[in-house]
């Protein structure tokens, strides 16, 4: 029995399979890994395709669409003979000997819950990806920065922060390890969430549950990153902003996290009048709606953790909008 499930959710993406596959499938299949397509009801000939000319790939094919988040869970689901398994996004190259750092690490390490290998660029090789990089924080107010990304500001990766593992807030989804009983046992990814940051409380819950969040540097892929939507998108900045007060809603206690949202409402409130001066119409009707949108989807969610999640992570002392638009700096330590 194979240890590692590596999962690529497909839906109508024949020709990112066609360009990336390739190499991913030559990259990945093994004594001790698979490599599996979870196709989401695609009407575009990718399970036909994959079937023709890759067979050593291994199809889950699903009658519909049923989202990102729904669809990794009911692959997952599925997926009962590995005992851990990576979610690869489909617009990632991986280089040969990407996953063997990964799977030994995991196995050496059963405090840890999730991991992530260094990300960088598909199209700029020696920068950091945005979504990831060398592994995610939380600041005070519960925005998400990176180690090689903050907020706009991307590092060139220069091997400055390669050495041991580290632990982190969050794993990037775009490569993100995990063992499948445990992602089970905290409930997978919220489908509520839609897209983005659905990672991010994902590990948020894993690291409620006992579990360490960790990043490797001896491990790395090249994400082309806004395959869906791009950076500076309205639609983008709408669920960054509503999905990170949703994070905050649920991982944190009642009172903690009305603090926190108080404080975030203010924040935004700045995020807000930037784009007026900017004269970005689109991007601050989005910060609008994804306010109006939290209180109405935050009376969903009716269970919360007995002590406050966020406080604990990585990057909880900092403040990335301080540290960036005040200080003007281009990095922060976790």
């Amino acid at each position: 029995m194979k240890k590692l499930g590596v999962i690529i959710l497909n839906w109508n993406g024949l020709k990112l399979l066609k360009e990336l596959l390739p190499g991913v499938s030559a990259a990945t299949v093994s004594d001790e890994a698979d490599l599996i397509v979870a196709d989401n009801g695609s009407d575009d000939g990718s399970v036909a395709w994959v079937r023709e000319h890759h067979p050593e790939v291994k199809i889950i094919a699903f009658d519909r669409n049923h989202g990102f988040a729904e669809g990794y869970n009911l692959a997952i689901e599925a997926a009962r003979e590995y005992r851990y398994i990576t979610l690869l996004n489909s617009d990632v190259e991986t280089p040969a000997g990407w996953w063997q750092p990964i799977l030994r690490f995991m196995e050496s390490h059963p405090e840890v819950g999730a991991v992530q290998p260094k990300i960088r660029s598909y199209y700029r090789r020696e920068e950091f990806e945005y979504a990831g990089a060398a592994g995610g924080a939380l600041d005070n107010l519960g925005y998400p920065y990176c180690r090689g990304r903050l907020f706009d500001a991307v590092e060139r990766d220069e091997g400055q922060y390669d050495g041991e593992p580290v632990d982190v807030a969050w794993a990037s989804g775009a490569c993100l390890t995990v063992p499948r009983e445990l992602y089970l046992q905290v409930g997978g990814l919220d489908p509520k969430f839609f897209a983005h940051m659905e990672e991010i409380d994902l590990c948020c819950r894993i690291a409620a549950a006992g579990y360490r969040i960790s990043a490797l540097t001896d491990s790395h892929v090249f994400h082309i990153g806004g395959a869906s939507l791009e950076q500076g998108n309205p639609r983008k900045t709408y669920l960054n902003f509503r999905n990170n007060l949703l994070l905050i809603h649920k991982n944190m206690t009642r009172r903690g996290g009305s603090r926190m949202l108080l404080k975030r409402r203010l924040a935004d409130t700045l995020a807000f009048g930037m784009y007026l001066i900017k004269r970005d119409l689109a991007n601050a009707r989005a910060i609008l709606k994804a306010h109006n949108d939290f209180r109405r989807m935050r009376r969903e969610y009716t269970d919360f953790p007995d002590r406050d999640i966020l406080p604990t992570l990585p990057g909880h002392k900092h403040s990335a909008v301080a540290a960036r638009y005040i200080k003007r700096k281009k990095s922060l330590p976790l």
